[in-house]
């Protein structure tokens, strides 16, 4: 672990490898698992604010599913998360080619939508765990059906914190990111 500024950093976020490769896993990380994706509290209300933008690329399950759980949901440890479809699917998906997207950031690719899209999705497989003491932590989750993104990562040899520079930038901003490639250089040299 390493701190930097007031959050606590996994190590194998510098020293561990990922590049999503959608043409393997087919986006299976928004429709498996036993929660909805992480919601922070003030994304309800771009959410809502942003939904007719978004909605016309969410399937009409997806739709249904917002329309009867709302923008978010507590999952059964009390977290707040994005809605599912069948207790599995998020709620905020599309699908083309066999492949499954965020709506919202289709949307937003298309210059529909203001928010991209949670930000627990855009920095995956990074998750953020929130300590009493105001502390954040950054871990590397590791899931199987991520298998090809870590294989393409080590054949790239792309860092997972490389890998999510935008997202990371996104949260924490550009002078944190900075410091995440000192202490990767750091890592190498000790």
């Amino acid at each position: 672990m390493i701190e930097i500024d007031n959050k606590i950093v996994s190590a194998d976020l510098l020293r561990e490898y990922f590049a999503c490769d959608l043409s393997q896993c087919r986006g299976t990380c928004c429709v498996e698992g036993n929660s909805g994706a992480p919601l922070e509290a003030e994304e309800l209300g771009d959410l809502e604010a942003e939904y007719e933008h978004y909605k016309p690329y969410m399937t009409a399950a997806g739709i249904a599913a917002v329309e009867e759980q709302g923008f978010g949901v507590l999952d059964e440890e009390g977290d707040l998360t994005t809605p599912l479809i069948g207790g599995a699917e998020c709620a905020y998906t599309c699908t083309e080619n066999g492949i499954t997207f965020c709506a919202i950031e289709k949307a937003w690719r298309e210059g529909r939508t203001e928010f991209r899209k949670p930000i627990s999705c855009h920095l995956y497989p990074i998750r953020l765990v929130k300590f009493s003491n105001g502390t954040i932590g950054l871990n590397y989750h590791r899931w199987e059906v991520c298998a090809p993104a870590r294989a393409l990562g080590r054949k790239l040899g792309i860092p997972v914190y490389k890998g999510l520079r935008e997202p990371i930038v996104r949260r924490f901003g550009e002078e944190f990111y900075k410091a995440l490639e000192a202490a990767e250089e750091f890592l190498k040299n000790s």
